[in-house]
């Protein structure tokens, strides 16, 4: 949300405002990076997450330097955001790939209905074992 509200306030024209947003972006960018990177270290999460996550935050910090180090009253360097618009590609990334994996259709065998073994009185038993 921040990254879009930052993208949103430099296409208007609110520099300071895309700056600020920006510069709140990226503890929150990496807090997600980290705990993607983790997840994908402990095993319970994938490859894709963690690495779009993690781009994601390198193309926010790039956005952030990018228009910092730009002039005060120019207009928004293009690659500030083409930076902010590769970010939000990459957060969206896992979505659409998840959207898109096949659905696995497990399907299992009924069970065999067994007949019930009728049941022999202790005479009969003993009957048949002579």
């Amino acid at each position: 949300m921040l990254a879009t509200a930052a993208l949103a306030a430099g296409s208007v024209g609110l520099g300071g405002l895309a700056l600020w947003l920006g510069l709140f972006t990226i503890p929150a960018a990496a807090a997600a990076a980290f705990v993607a990177v983790s997840d994908l270290l402990e095993g319970s999460a994938g490859l894709l997450r963690a690495a779009t996550i993690s781009l994601a935050l390198g193309f926010v910090v790039l956005a952030c330097a990018v228009r910092s180090n730009a002039a005060v009253g120019a207009a928004a360097p293009r690659l500030a955001t083409w930076a902010l618009l590769a970010a939000l590609f990459a957060y969206f990334v896992p979505t659409v790939a998840w959207v898109l994996e096949p659905v696995k259709v497990t399907r299992t065998r009924p069970e065999r209905r067994r007949r019930p073994r009728p049941v022999l009185e202790a005479a009969e038993i003993f009957e048949e074992a002579a």
